[in-house]
């Protein structure tokens, strides 16, 4: 995993900033999605899962003014490697910013099950880290198939791109609001409905393991990964038009694309062979 130092920043990156009046739009939108999802689905309640990071805050401010706090059953599901404080700004949030129904649920005793049953799993740091992740799926379904809830996920177009997200994990959910915005955009919509700057500007984490971070485990900064997505990924630019306007190499554009191709059975359906008849 890079540290700070070490990660690769644009020397140019791509602005991205959005307008006052572009982010109502999106804010607008976004919200429209969530009530038409809430309605398609019939559901009496919206779950969802709080981190303590960023997108999780956007997205249950946005459900919130959706639905209604009444509407909103958020889970805080920490284990051993999570920070304290990513915990204490998830119930922050929870309790003082948007005065949600939740409830604290310690998930690795539930993990240390599932270790006893496969031992050899033990000390394997993806495969615990991704273990986490998907316990607190299974939780929000548990609750929302409790509650006739719908799940709300929580990721962004960045993450979904390069397959940054836990398959049957974070990205198992009824609905990603906030699927359509960059992590940049996801910060400035943030500020713009009216999220503590402590919590805007946090570093992200997936809590997947101590002292993980997205940046280090990506190895780049997340506005040089936003602008190698947007010209070249999403936009027409070639590697070398790409690398050359942002000022980063050539092998670090080919790295985000393979990310992309490589990650692109996480943001399909599992295949099956075509009918015979």
């Amino acid at each position: 995993m890079a540290t700070t130092e070490d990660l690769v920043r644009a020397s140019d990156p791509l602005d991205m900033s959005l307008s006052t009046d572009e982010l109502e739009a999106h804010r607008e939108h976004v919200t429209e999605f969530i009530r038409d999802q809430y309605e398609a689905a019939d559901a009496d309640r919206a779950v969802m899962g709080l981190s303590g990071g960023i997108d999780s805050t956007l997205t249950s401010h946005l459900v919130v003014e959706a639905l209604g706090a009444e509407n909103v059953h958020a889970l805080v599901m920490p284990s051993e490697v999570n920070r304290e404080s990513n915990m204490s700004d998830a119930e922050r949030v929870a309790s003082e910013l948007l005065d949600v129904e939740y409830d604290v649920v310690e998930i690795t005793p539930i993990a240390d099950a599932f270790l006893d049953a496969y031992p050899d799993a033990e000390g394997d740091r993806m495969a615990t880290g991704n273990l986490y992740v998907r316990i607190r799926a299974v939780l929000n379904y548990l609750v929302a198939n409790t509650e006739g809830g719908l799940v709300v996920g929580t990721g962004n177009r960045t993450e979904a791109l390069v397959g940054y997200f836990t398959k049957y994990g974070d990205g198992a959910v009824d609905c990603h609001p906030i699927a359509n915005l960059y992590k940049q955009q996801v910060r400035q919509l943030a500020r713009h409905v009216g999220v503590p700057e402590d919590l805007a500007a946090k570093e992200a984490s997936a809590g997947m393991w101590v002292d993980q971070t997205d940046e280090g485990e990506l190895g780049m900064g997340y506005d040089t990964l936003d602008s190698i997505l947007a010209l070249h990924v999403d936009g027409p630019l070639s590697v070398s038009a790409t690398a050359d306007h942002l000022g980063v190499d050539a092998e670090t554009v080919e790295r985000v694309r393979g990310l992309y191709e490589r990650s692109k059975h996480k943001r399909a359906a599992p295949p099956g062979p075509e009918p015979l008849y």
